[in-house]
């Protein structure tokens, strides 16, 4: 009877550590993988900038006065040479009367003191006149003439202050900004006033960019650009690279350069102001690409045994690390096997990179791998039955066949 017991207990004890061996060991291999595929890598810079006209002329006047009469409004169409406002005249009008007296004047001084150098002249020509009478007469002469001439000066720009009341458009475009109110008195002192603001062509614009002092070396002029902008997040605009400015802008100790991209806009989708996420494509290349993510796949030990990876001998496996130095690899699994190919890359962009020898178009590349534990219903062996409530499953106090 005690042998009985005995060689009863050793059962148990020998069944449940045949159960917790298979619990132990069954995992199952998870995989992510990926297909190499045809695609385009881009290397890009990336910058913020604000849509602008490409000719843009500010309106103003060069003298004072209250605006009378305004004949444009805001987004009305203008043709060169078209009048927009009108100043007050009368004050102008006064100054050009005072110019015409001076003139009056000034001609009929010079009328009189000609005369009178004429007759000292006859005088001094017949010995009648001394020399410093000759002289005064001469000088006052040269006065008078030159007081012509100021007054004459005056009088033209009097001419020209009262055209200045009028203010005309210099170029054909648009009104964007009207930055007066007609009785209101602008005042020509130091600063021209802007009364308009006026954009030559809407439908070509250009993108103001400002480009970190980083990546402004990458950029070149005829490089290709896309851009979108917030009113419209489904619609990507191109454009080209036009002009690198050489003047810096420093904002909180932070350099950039100003890059103006030449946007054409023929739907007129596009209005000054708006802020555009622009890409400059510096470099494109097409080819197979992969992941770079596939590189930093380094297997485990357990994960080789399952792959059924054979190493060269002598070779340990490493656990995961990335690939920072040396040859390029990646896991390639095919027709049940799993071998490591040594690559030649191309482009990279950060996430994808171009390779140029070492997989093909079609080839499953493993991005990473783990070793899960099976669910119960599908570790435990089919030879132990039920628990009580239907588990299945066994362990030390689990109960064998017969028992």
């Amino acid at each position: 009877m005690k042998k009985k017991i005995i060689i009863g207990l050793i059962g148990v004890v020998a069944a449940g550590i045949v159960v917790k061996t298979i619990t132990g060991n069954g995992k199952e291999l998870k995989l992510n993988t990926t297909t190499v595929r045809e695609e385009t890598v881009e290397l890009v810079v990336t910058a913020t900038g604000y849509v602008q006209p490409v000719d843009k002329v500010e309106v103003g006047t060069q003298v004072s006065g209250v605006i009378e009469k305004i004949y444009v409004d805001f987004n009305s169409q203008v043709r060169r040479g078209q009048l927009l406002a009108e100043l007050d005249k009368a004050t102008l009008s006064e100054r050009l009367i005072q110019a015409q007296a001076r003139v009056s004047s000034a001609e009929s001084d010079l009328n009189f003191t000609q005369q009178n150098y004429d007759r000292v002249k006859q005088l001094y020509d017949l010995k009648a006149a001394t020399q410093t009478s000759y002289e005064d007469a001469v000088n006052r002469l040269a006065q008078a003439k030159t007081s012509v001439a100021n007054a004459k000066a005056d009088l033209q720009q009097a001419q020209v202050n009262l055209g200045y009341a009028e203010i005309y458009s210099p170029i054909d475009g648009v009104i964007l900004d009207r930055a007066v109110e007609q009785g209101q008195t602008v005042a020509a002192s130091f600063n021209t006033p802007t009364l308009f603001t006026i954009a030559n062509d809407l439908k070509r614009m250009q993108v103001e960019a400002n480009v970190d002092e980083a990546d402004i070396g990458q950029v070149r002029i005829g490089q290709d650009v896309r851009f979108t902008v917030d009113a419209y997040p489904d619609d990507t605009f191109s454009g080209t690279v036009k002009q690198m400015r050489l003047q810096p802008t420093v904002t909180s100790n932070v350099v950039t350069y100003t890059v103006i991209i030449e946007a054409p806009n023929p739907d007129e989708k596009l209005f000054p102001g708006m802020t555009a996420s622009i890409t400059v494509i510096v470099k494109t290349e097409a080819g197979a690409v992969v992941p770079v993510s596939a590189f930093n796949f380094s297997p485990s030990a357990d994960v080789m045994e399952k792959l059924h990876v054979q190493l060269p001998q002598g070779e340990q496996p490493q656990s995961p690390q990335p690939q920072r130095e040396g040859p390029k690899g990646v896991w390639v699994k095919a027709d049940g096997k799993t071998v490591r190919h040594e690559l030649e890359t191309g482009l990279n962009d950060g996430v994808f990179v171009i390779v140029t020898k070492g997989v093909h178009v079609g080839d499953t590349i493993i991005l990473s791998a783990s070793l899960e534990k099976k669910s119960k219903d599908n570790g435990a062996p089919a030879s132990f039955g039920p628990r009580p409530g239907g588990n299945r499953g066994g362990g030390p106090g689990g109960r064998g066949p017969g028992g």
